[in-house]
């Protein structure tokens, strides 16, 4: 599909392949955030399942704008697991059920490392692709993270 935005048409492939990153990172911790919300207990269950289950439907917001986004740069939102775990640079540890503090500790951290990558897409759709609609819409994803961590550290310390 042709998009007419005035833009080149490889600059439009490259930004939708930076966004389908993106999307493989959100779809992973929506996957990880979503084992936790089913998997955690103790004394503080109700709070962290309602946490929890929050942050994964914001998540599950952020890769259908993410999805939308790629459509409209005129290329296909990836569908399939096999191609997002090879896109993500958030990792899964299957078989693996962790206590609440490293649910706590992975989750900063895989926070860390979509921040990191949002970040880097976003230098990536200013300085060399010029693509100022999407380099807006990654600054907002990346203020939902820095939300969505503000939020686990109010909540764990």
């Amino acid at each position: 599909m042709t998009t007419d935005i005035q833009i080149a048409e490889k600059r439009l492939l490259a930004v939708a392949e930076l966004l389908s990153v993106v999307m493989a990172g959100e779809v992973t911790l929506y996957t990880k955030t979503r084992k936790f919300h089913c998997n955690v207990s103790g004394g503080n269950f109700t709070a962290l399942h309602k946490l929890f289950e929050e942050q994964y439907r914001q998540l599950e917001k952020s890769i259908d704008e993410v999805a939308d986004r790629i459509n409209k740069l005129g290329s296909r939102a990836i569908s399939n697991m096999v191609e997002l775990v090879k896109l993500s640079p958030v990792k899964e540890y299957p078989g693996e059920y962790p206590s609440l503090i490293e649910m706590k500790e992975e989750l900063f951290t895989d926070h860390e490392i979509i921040i990191c990558c949002l970040n880097k897409s976003f230098d990536s759709c200013t300085e060399k692709y010029h693509h100022t609609g999407s380099a807006n819409f990654l600054k907002c994803l990346i203020d939902d993270h820095q939300t969505i961590v503000v939020k686990l550290k109010t909540y764990f310390n």
